[in-house]
């Protein structure tokens, strides 16, 4: 009988298993902050409070401060003694480091004075990487947990880095009742939109509105309108669609694409900062009408709430309102179909925008319990507003990784004086760099790198010191070229990739000694890497970010050579600049044996002779002042990105996501070279996989020539007949050539030079671009130029 009934799955349903990283967890008794290397946070400590300090890097020393609620410092409430006095958080406030800012306000607003401090210094400086000291709180009262370090010398590796604070609560929080960040300043206004609910608010001309995500994931419309139309009874709310046809983009973000308009082309508000970076601009606010036609009549909505809001203020209802939809994560997918899921944003994640006239503002806590759009879990919305006297730097979140905190653009340590000659930035993993100087433009930069020189700021290039006695093993597996063959003095450029051959990033190794090594890549991850492998492998080797600690310039063109003997003095042991080879470095000082100190290598990115010149950030006004003063009369220009977009194509020279991806081995993205295979004798991650795909190679990187002016993009596809063969990574119009060029990858059966394709634009068919491919190097494939 058991026969006649059907199989079962036995057992209650299975919870969804969804894995997310640790950052945007809901748990509420567990937080985690970051400490960034020579940075110092401060949190509110409860009675039972238990945390971990993880040393991320290794190396790196920790100060911690206790106080009690009162103010006054006493270390046992971490059951800890004295045994410093916190001379490392001292030195960094009496530098006046603009990141302190907040801290030293927290300390003041506490009545905490550093100078009767007793800290806890914890961690040597062989500390490795992962480590970890554990501690509890023992009273309510306040904690404050710093990085310390000094400025690193360029030819010196004692890197600060950051460190970890995780604390699991000893009474967690109700979600909900996350506490809210400290104020970016003095607020004028402080306002809490309690979920499904919304606020009505004025703001003056030039103040600042900063509204919050309390909990994480929760979404909010927002929406205004200039108070004086509203006083002649005119209601021009802000319009998305003006914003999007006029800024160009999906939504805007801080940067030159910033504002926001009502449909008379009036902009009312500006976007300064941005610690999320995923919103939507596709959709209205939720009304009525949508929750009826899926089965919730009667189902409170942002729309409802709004009119309810609004109506003091003389504003008519409407059924569904336009809106900026702040924290929300939606997309148009490739088939036009407008998909959403949980939004992106944490616990006090924020938008900051500025009133550019008086406007009154709404602010909804959105009520969609049906979808994703919140997370599954209604929460708060708070804003706070500033008087326009205050100052706040233009920034955007940056995540390096998904584990990481994200982190807000910085200018770098040149901005100041790049800043001089123009305002035309953009945002480049993290930090502000120009995209083309106003008094020049990108054909006149163009061409000063390649007839006489160019200064370009590529201080965002991750820097990573690697250093111990298995530093020269850990360098030769994770990077395909021969680290051994590497001298002191010697740079070599090399691919590091997956186990399956993908490439994670390209960059340079400097080799600073016997057991010093620094990798130069585009990526945070690289360093991740590095570190992951160490800790997997038990090398006896740091790997620690150094990024914040060198900052550099690309001088580059025929005249650079003149310009660096100008003003770099080297000791008779180093290298003269006249004296340095074609990527190898030299350790030098600026002007003389006491200038700035500095680390000048014969590198570039532009197919020309050329030297990058680090330092750190404390001598960037004397190193950038130093290039102009000895290039002006050389025909010195500042380059932007543009133009080195230019110049790097025309040379051959790839670039991450564009060029190559995980999904591409080094020989796909054209730098075969990087991987000796023959002459590597030490095995090294990825080897078998680049074997396998050299010898069975399924795409190459090739040149094009395209016979029309009319521009192509990245990831337009490479046809013949109706066959996709292939697509285009990256694309320009050669001044020097006088014709569309781009680098591209296509299938091998079709990669000969001299064969014919059709760039593919509209959808591939209905509008082609005939191209020839040719070698991958349009300008000078032998590299005569860099080498001479």
């Amino acid at each position: 009988m058991l026969d006649t009934y059907p199989a079962i799955r036995p057992g209650p349903p299975r919870p969804s298993r969804i894995l997310t990283p640790q950052t945007v967890s809901r748990h509420p008794g567990r937080e985690r902050h970051v400490i960034p290397g020579a940075g110092a946070v401060m949190l509110h400590l409860l009675p039972g409070d238990r945390l971990v300090l993880v040393n991320d890097e290794g190396g790196q020393p920790a100060e911690l401060i206790a106080a009690g609620a009162d103010g006054r410092i006493d270390a046992g409430l971490i059951g800890r003694a004295p045994n410093s006095a916190a001379e490392g958080l001292k030195a960094m406030l009496g530098r006046g480091d603009a990141g302190l800012e907040r801290l030293r306000a927290g300390l003041a607003r506490r009545g905490i004075d550093l100078g009767r401090a007793g800290a806890v210094r914890l961690f040597a400086p062989d500390t490795v990487a992962g480590s970890r000291e554990e501690f509890a709180a023992l009273a309510e009262g306040w904690l404050i947990v710093a990085a310390p370090g000094l400025p690193m010398a360029p030819e010196a590796q004692d890197t600060a880095t950051p460190l970890t604070l995780l604390v699991e609560r000893a009474n967690p929080r109700i979600l909900g009742h996350h506490d809210l960040p400290d104020p970016l300043a003095d607020p004028i206004l402080d306002l809490r939109v309690k979920s499904a609910t919304a606020e009505s608010y004025f703001v003056k001309a030039g103040d600042y509105i900063q509204i919050l995500d309390v909990d994480g994931r929760q979404c909010t419309d927002f929406q205004c309108f200039d108070a004086r139309k509203l006083d002649r009874g005119i209601q021009h709310p802000l319009d998305v669609t003006t914003t999007r046809t006029l800024m160009g983009h999906a939504y805007p973000m801080p940067g030159l694409h910033s504002k926001y308009y009502d449909h008379d082309w009036v902009p009312l508000v500006e976007v300064v900062q941005d610690t999320v970076g995923r919103h939507d601009a596709f959709a209205m606010a939720c009304a009525a009408k949508y929750y009826d036609e899926i089965g919730y009549p009667g189902h409170v909505n942002c729309s409802d709430n709004f009119n309810r809001a609004l109506a003091p203020h003389g504003v008519e209802a409407r059924p569904g309102w336009m809106a900026v939809n702040l924290f929300f994560n939606t997309a148009i997918d490739a088939h036009g179909v407008l998909i959403a899921d949980e939004p992106w944003s944490r616990p006090g994640d924020y938008v900051l925008f500025r009133a550019l006239t008086d406007i009154v503002c709404v602010n909804s806590a959105c009520p969609d319990d049906t979808s994703p759009a919140n997370g599954w879990y209604l929460s708060d919305i708070h804003v706070r507003t500033y008087s326009g006297q205050e100052k706040f730097s233009r920034a955007v979140a940056y995540r390096p990784t998904p584990e990481t905190e994200p982190k807000m653009t910085k200018e770098t340590a040149f901005h100041s004086r790049i800043a001089e000659r123009t305002r035309h930035h953009v945002e480049y993993k993290g930090y502000w760099l120009p995209q083309v100087y106003s008094s020049n433009g990108a054909l006149e930069e163009y061409w000063a790198c390649r007839e006489k020189a160019v200064v370009m700021d590529l201080s965002p290039l991750r820097k990573f010191e690697v250093t111990g006695p298995d530093a020269e093993a850990l360098m030769q597996w994770v990077l395909t070229r021969d680290m051994k063959k590497l001298s002191q003095g010697q740079v070599v450029y090399s691919a590091m990739c997956y186990d399956h051959g993908g490439m994670i990033d390209d960059g340079t190794v400097f080799r600073l000694g016997r057991d010093q090594f620094r990798w130069i890549g585009g990526d945070d991850y690289g360093g991740v890497w590095i570190r992951e492998q160490a800790e997997k492998l038990g090398l006896r080797a740091m790997v620690r970010s150094s990024t914040d600690q060198l900052h550099n310039l690309a001088v580059q063109g025929p005249n650079s050579r003149a310009i660096m003997q100008r003003m770099v003095w080297t000791a008779p042991h180093q290298p003269t600049i006249a004296e340095l080879g074609w990527f190898r470095f030299t350790v030098g000082r600026l002007g003389g044996p006491d200038g700035a100190p500095l680390v000048v290598s014969r590198t570039g990115y532009t197919g020309e002779l050329g030297y990058e010149v680090f330092c750190h950030p404390k001598d960037s006004a004397a190193v950038y002042d130093a290039v102009w003063t000895h290039g002006e009369d050389l025909g010195l220009r500042p380059m932007g990105l543009q133009a080195l977009d230019m110049v790097r194509i025309e040379a051959g020279l790839i670039f991450a996501g564009y060029d190559f991806s995980d999904q591409t081995d080094p020989f796909e993205a054209g730098i075969g070279f990087t991987v000796p295979l023959k002459s590597k004798t030490d095995d090294f991650i990825g080897r078998e996989a680049l074997i396998r795909r050299k010898e069975h190679p399924a795409r190459k990187f090739v040149g094009l020539e395209i016979a029309a002016e009319v521009d192509v993009g990245h990831g337009d596809c490479l046809h013949v007949g109706r066959a996709q063969v292939g697509e285009v990574t990256s694309s320009v119009r050669s001044p020097l050539l006088g014709k569309n060029i781009a680098l591209a990858r296509v299938d091998v059966a079709h990669a000969a030079p001299g064969t014919e394709l059709e760039v593919g634009k509209l959808d591939g068919h209905q509008k082609r671009l005939p191209a020839v491919i040719v070698p991958l190097s349009h300008y000078d494939p032998k590299k005569t130029r860099p080498q001479s």
